[in-house]
This record gives structure tokens, sequence and C-alpha cells, in this order.
């Protein structure tokens, strides 16, 4: 399980039988203390969080896991909404902000 923030929404018009219905998001992949690493990716989301929230993700096998249908081909999904989220030397580091803004 990885942290990232919600950058945006992506629209499909057409999609997998199994992904209808489930949203999409850009997250750029971040560290505990909210520095961007590596590139933005898309996620599948079944939690609606929306830009700007910090999420936990998980990527292979258990993204496709994640969603409420039998099987859908993603790479990445959204598991949680963050609310807090600590380093390992215990620097807090606030998850809630508004909507396109970062800590």
């Amino acid at each position: 399980m990885e942290l990232a923030r919600v950058l945006g929404r992506v629209v499909a018009t057409v999609k997998y039988e199994t992904l209808q219905g489930v949203k999409l998001l850009v997250i750029q992949p971040e560290d505990a203390n909210g520095a961007p690493q590596g590139d933005p990716l898309i996620a599948a989301d079944a939690l609606q969080a929306g830009p700007g929230d910090r999420v936990s993700w998980v990527g292979g096998r258990e993204a496709a896991m994640t969603l409420p249908r039998e099987f859908a081909p993603v790479d990445a999904a959204i598991t949680s909404i963050v609310d807090h989220a600590w380093s390992d030397r215990g620097a807090h580091v606030p998850a809630a902000t508004k909507a396109g803004s970062r800590p």
C-alpha cells in the first residue's frame, strides 16, 4: 500500500464491461512527508475520493480485487482516503486539505 494525492479525474467514453460505473482518477504517488515520487498514474476508485484528497493505493493483482465486481482489468486502485499520516521519524503530515491545495 502506497500514499498518493488525487490530481483529477479521467473521462472514458468506452470502458471494459466490469469498469462501467467505476470512477478513474489521476493520482500522484507521494512519500509520508507529501513529496511527489515518480510519475502520476490512473487508479480505479470505488471510495468517492476527489481532487486534493490524500489516498492509499495498491497495484497489481490486489488492485483488481478492490472493486465490487468479479474482475476488473486495473493496475492501480484506491483503497482508502487518508486522514493523517506519519513519517517513520514521527513527523505529522495532515492529509485533509482543500481541493487542489497541498500541505
